[in-house]
């Protein structure tokens, strides 16, 4: 059982090293280094429920194709009237999936980029079409006050760095759309929220699952009892790193993998059942002498309980290979979604399949949140998961590591309002 240090701690100049060299590889601009009872119990049998055989779980299944690009049904807003955006950080999220997003929305445009490589920002707007004059470095960011054509700024950069430029962005009067998990404790994302109020601005955590279609026919199962009431949820988001990159920085990440890929099932559940946890109870592992987990934790398991009696019982970790999945079981039958957290490659099953799962065509998920905050704008209306989504994901990480650091269960206040952190569901 090992706990994260202190989210201040500062990363080492060997762990550095790795770090820059590896920078351009993970997703981020280079310069910005510069700068007991109930669950214990449950946990054992659960886990061994997750890695059981996965074909006997599919009943039926749609996968998304990755060249399919329409994010909505509705029509295409008319390139002049789309709501543009600026993109903080230029890493390999935002080239390989955000920039491609922005050809597939219907009511965004890509009018702004800020990154400390300014070479590399000269070609990627000069790739689509973005003004010269609009390519901001993380000093001069300010300016972005007096582009009449950026409206919001999209912030995708290491967790750390997240209340800082939101903070900048709603002073200089942008909504926010920012990557999650939303920052690295709930005083940072409080700030963030307070900052975007008083600005009278728009605050928006990019949960791409609870925007992605599949995802909310899931959550349609759930609500409407299509199987009956549900008893357990069993889910896992783990990935393999083999080499030093700014997650397994406790400095930048902040909560390393239950921030990472944890958060993917806290949010996931809490948006299928529309409640909140009321007792936690982790563990963590820390494999001594592996100089990828000295900052951070190698896997993490965690269980939640919920008020309608459902138990939760998730996975994460950064020494697995890839699995990410979710099951719920229901009085009648099993449903849910394998895999369910990439980018594309969806499937979902059901067991019985009757009546049988609807053909739900794919989109671009990234597309899907920019078209939702687009929307907003446009029609002034608060995003579905704004500030108050990140910051209830934020208050759950941290009683995972006190219960972890602790070894017990760890008790939230009981929150009787269905969906009571999220704003209108999208259309």
């Amino acid at each position: 059982m090992r706990k994260l240090h202190s989210a201040g701690g500062l990363c080492s100049p060997e762990f550095c090293r790795h770090v820059r060299d590896d920078v351009r590889n993970i997703g981020m601009d280079s310069d910005l280094f510069n700068r007991r009872n109930f669950i214990s119990r449950a946990a054992r049998g659960a886990m061994a429920l997750t890695f059981a055989g996965a074909a006997a779980r599919f009943a039926r299944a749609q996968e998304e194709t990755p060249d399919e690009e329409s994010s909505q049904e509705a029509p295409a807003v008319a390139t002049g009237d789309r709501v543009g955006f600026a993109l903080v950080g230029l890493g390999r999220l935002s080239i390989e999936q955000l920039i491609p997003a922005f050809r597939a929305s219907k009511k965004a445009k890509l009018t702004a980029l800020v990154s400390g490589d300014a070479a590399k920002a000269q070609r990627i707007a000069q790739e689509n079409g973005v003004d010269p004059k609009s390519i901001y470095n993380y000093k001069n960011f300010g300016r972005i006050a007096k582009n009449k054509d950026v409206q919001v700024v999209y912030i995708v950069l290491p967790n750390s760095m997240h209340a800082e430029f939101t903070v900048r962005a709603a002073r200089a009067g942008k909504h926010v759309l920012c990557e999650k998990p939303m920052e690295t404790s709930m005083t940072k994302c409080q700030q963030m929220i307070s900052e975007c109020r008083h600005a009278k601005v728009k605050l928006m955590i990019a949960y791409r699952i609870q925007y992605e279609p599949m995802n909310r026919q899931m959550q349609r199962l759930v609500r409407d009892k299509k199987f009956g009431d549900v008893k357990f949820i069993d889910s896992v988001n783990m990935q393999k790193i083999d080499k030093m990159e700014w997650r397994l920085s406790e400095k930048l990440s902040g909560s390393g993998a239950v921030g990472d890929l944890g958060v993917y099932c806290i949010n996931t559940i809490r948006f299928l059942l529309g409640e909140e946890p009321v007792e936690i109870f982790a563990e963590s592992f820390r494999p001594p002498g592996n100089p990828l987990f000295k900052e951070v934790d190698a896997s993490t398991i965690f269980q939640m309980r919920f008020p309608s009696g459902v138990l939760a019982n998730c996975a994460c970790g950064f020494d697995a290979h890839d699995t990410k999945s979710y099951r719920v079981v229901a009085d009648r039958g099993t449903f849910g979604m394998d895999p369910a957290f990439p980018y594309r490659g969806l499937k979902m099953f059901a067991q019985p399949n009757e009546p049988p799962l609807p053909d739900i065509p794919a989109t671009d998920q990234f597309a899907n949140d920019l078209d939702h905050m687009a929307d907003c704008v446009m029609n002034d209306r608060e995003p579905y998961t704004p500030g108050e989504e990140g910051l209830q994901d934020q208050r759950i990480i941290e009683a995972i590591f006190e219960s972890a650091k602790k070894q017990r269960v760890v008790k939230l206040p009981k929150i009787d309002k269905v969906d009571a952190f999220r704003g209108p569901a999208p259309a």
